[in-house]
């Protein structure tokens, strides 16, 4: 059974702030969810085969091709920056998405 401060744990690493209850109401079903991976990890898988995918599809995908700097599908970068709300001369400039501990 998890306790409290492991809650509170997950919680800041998923940057939630809970209230009481919800520590409690957490803590009961995030132990209810470890419990069944213990559950599977109980399980005699050894006669089974393993398997990566079941559909029988194939990803089509292009060959990668190595191009001139600048060439892509002969758009210009001012093309390609045109439309971006946040840009410096030859960048996209996005918000920081990472705080420093």
């Amino acid at each position: 059974m998890l306790n409290e401060q492991d809650v509170l744990h997950v919680a800041s690493l998923s940057r939630l702030n809970l209230k009481k209850d919800e520590i409690e109401k957490y803590k009961d079903q995030l132990s209810s969810v470890l419990d069944l991976f213990k559950k599977i990890e109980d399980l005699n898988v050894d006669e089974v085969e393993e398997t990566s995918q079941v559909t029988g599809l194939v990803n089509v995908t292009r060959a990668d091709e190595v191009r001139p700097d600048g060439d892509v599908n002969d758009i210009s970068k001012e093309d390609l920056l045109a439309n971006v709300p946040n840009k410096d001369s030859h960048s996209i400039v996005v918000p920081k998405v990472i705080e420093d501990r």
